[in-house]
């Protein structure tokens, strides 16, 4: 993911008392997701019962775990001899972390060599790293969660090599690009998994609660999935933004715990939810919870809108200070990717799959630490091998062919 511009959470505190006040209509409650209710604190009146009965239905969707795969069964048999280098935004971010190693394992079952490359989180970085893995020519580059728009030159390198890019989590959509050129984007619907997360706030509220949002605005990716986020919350009168949060992942370890305190400080027991745009504020934010006396299964009761890494996932089955995630498949991502690659190298075009978007609580998660849906190896190995497809599953969609 990656640095761009930064928005002051005081203006954003601004527009949001404006959009507050024209609700006419604000509140708090305090609830897991309609798997894992607890308690509920009101902070005003309001509500929004059309909207609240549609977020409960769609989270009881997103709950449910009796999934398989219906990604790519067919495609090219094994391109040999290729090799790839993954440019990592920062491997401290545990999603862009989480798709290396599915990158890895997913190489060493195709037969071909990889190696990761760290930006460490700067832009300063990405494009030293992006340069040095253009230099090494590879058959192929991923792009690990960083604006492509930032390496720019890199970008034109690559393309006058004949190298192809593939990227995960590097532009807002799913599937082929043209500005910037990626043969294709692997993630999952931004639009999916931020109107999930705040339909889980409207649902396990009743429609009342108050609410922080923690984002990185210098990464569009993340902008935009947490202006999505609140404008999905807006949508019920009763759930009131109490403060829009813009620290940079980077800087969320030291950053994050001096916030927390001073928003608990600031809001009290109107603080009754919180959304993130990654797991990982969270892992930083316990402290502060616990230095403050928050009990581990709040409120607030805090969701992450991404990435759904095993550190969320133990927090979430202790019941310490996270109470669920939509977790991005981050192995079957990066298998995806060395799939795409093998599409490209092909000739063939991109597979078009998009993962559903799935949310995890302490009562769905089966004690596990990521989400791993099932089926996608046996899948893309037997593609590999050119073997024909096994049955077919019954979960996620696709875009284009």
């Amino acid at each position: 993911m990656h640095p761009h511009r930064k928005t002051t959470a005081l203006a954003a505190a601004a527009l949001w008392a404006a959009l507050a006040a024209a609700a006419a209509g604000c509140g708090g409650g305090s609830a897991g997701g309609p798997a894992d209710r607890t308690a509920t604190a009101a902070t005003g009146a309001g509500g929004c019962p059309d909207v609240q009965r549609g977020a409960e239905e769609a989270v009881r969707r997103a709950e449910r775990t009796d999934t398989s795969w219906n990604g790519p069964t067919t495609g090219p048999r094994a391109v040999p001899g290729k090799t790839l280098v993954y440019v990592a935004q920062t491997m401290t971010n545990p999603g862009v972390a989480g798709v290396a190693d599915g990158v890895r394992q997913a190489a060493a079952a195709i037969g071909w060599q990889v190696r990761v490359i760290d930006g460490e989180g700067t832009p300063a970085g990405i494009q030293a790293a992006l340069s040095q893995a253009v230099t090494l020519k590879p058959s192929g580059i991923a792009l690990g969660g960083f604006d492509p728009r930032l390496t720019s030159q890199q970008l034109a390198r690559a393309e006058a090599a004949g190298i192809p890019l593939v990227g995960w989590h590097a532009v807002a959509a799913p599937g082929p690009s043209t500005d910037p050129k990626l043969f294709t984007n692997v993630t999952t619907n931004v639009e999916d998994v931020a109107r999930i997360s705040a339909d889980w706030v409207i649902a396990g509220s009743g429609g009342r609660a108050g609410v922080v949002l923690f984002t990185d605005d210098s990464i569009p990716f993340a902008r935009n999935k947490a202006g999505l986020i609140r404008r999905r919350l807006a949508a019920c009168p009763g759930v009131r933004l109490l403060s829009y949060e813009n620290i940079p992942i980077p800087d969320a370890g030291q950053r994050t715990p001096q916030e927390v305190s001073s928003l608990l400080s600031r809001f009290g027991g109107d603080w009754t939810y919180s959304v993130a745009i990654n797991d990982l504020y969270f892992a930083d934010a316990a402290p502060a919870f616990r230095a403050a006396g928050r009990p581990g299964a709040g409120p607030p009761l805090n969701i992450g809108a991404g990435d759904g890494d095993p550190s969320a996932f133990q927090r979430i089955n202790a019941r310490r200070f996270q109470a669920a995630t939509v977790p991005e498949p981050l192995s079957q991502q990066g298998w995806q990717i060395v799939d795409e690659f093998n599409r490209a190298f092909a000739g063939r075009p991109a597979s078009g799959y998009v993962a559903p978007v799935h949310v995890v609580t302490a009562a769905n998660s089966g004690g596990g630490t990521s989400w791993d849906p099932p089926g996608y190896r046996p899948a893309y190995e037997r593609i590999w091998r050119g073997l024909p497809p096994g049955r077919p599953g019954a979960a996620g969609h696709r875009r284009g062919t």
